[in-house]
């Protein structure tokens, strides 16, 4: 799972530098329970509206503005993870991938990271979503012979808060050396 792990680091890390957003974009994770039932391993994330907002509600606003791990709570929306590990190639295909990307299409979508290692046969692609200049979701897509996942964050980011993080979580270190 550690393709999952990187793909979620590099879509925060892409999010650093654009704009935030007040409206979150609608993306509809697809029904993968055929891929469920012949994967060996599976991630299955889903935090969204309720169990963000019972979060919200545990925690004061005075909380959440001190707390960067607490503060990015007031402007995500909704995250889904979606990764599941193959004992063989082929267990997933192409129109597995392309129920994904067929969503990521439009104006409002921008391919914004896109790593491809041909022999080793992996593939992360980050997409964001933007509207009037703002950002409002991000999709990661991560592929290997044997692995696919598919990481959604809806919502707007703040860029400070988000940078705030940097080091924690997975998320690498960007900004400038100390």
């Amino acid at each position: 799972m550690k393709l999952a792990i990187t793909a979620a680091a590099l879509a925060a890390t892409a999010a650093l530098a654009l704009p935030a957003s007040a409206q979150p974009r609608e993306f509809r994770m697809p029904d993968f329970n055929h891929l469920r039932a012949r994967a060996t391993e599976t991630v299955d994330v889903n935090v969204g509206g309720f169990l963000l907002g019972l979060a919200r509600a545990f925690t004061s606003k005075e909380d959440r503005a001190a707390d960067p791990h607490l503060a990015i709570l007031d402007d995500i929306k909704d995250v889904k993870v979606r990764s599941y590990k193959f004992d063989n190639d082929d267990a997933y295909t192409k129109a597995d991938v392309e129920a994904v990307r067929s969503q990521l299409k439009g104006p409002e979508w921008n391919a914004l990271v896109n790593v491809h290692k041909r022999d080793a046969q992996e593939d992360v692609d980050v997409f964001v979503c933007v509207e009037d200049n703002k950002t409002c979701g991000f999709t990661v897509i991560a592929t290997q012979p044997r692995e696919f996942t598919v990481v959604s964050i809806v919502g707007s980011i703040d860029i400070d808060k988000l940078a705030e993080l940097e080091g924690e979580f997975g998320i690498p270190k960007v900004g400038a050396a100390e």
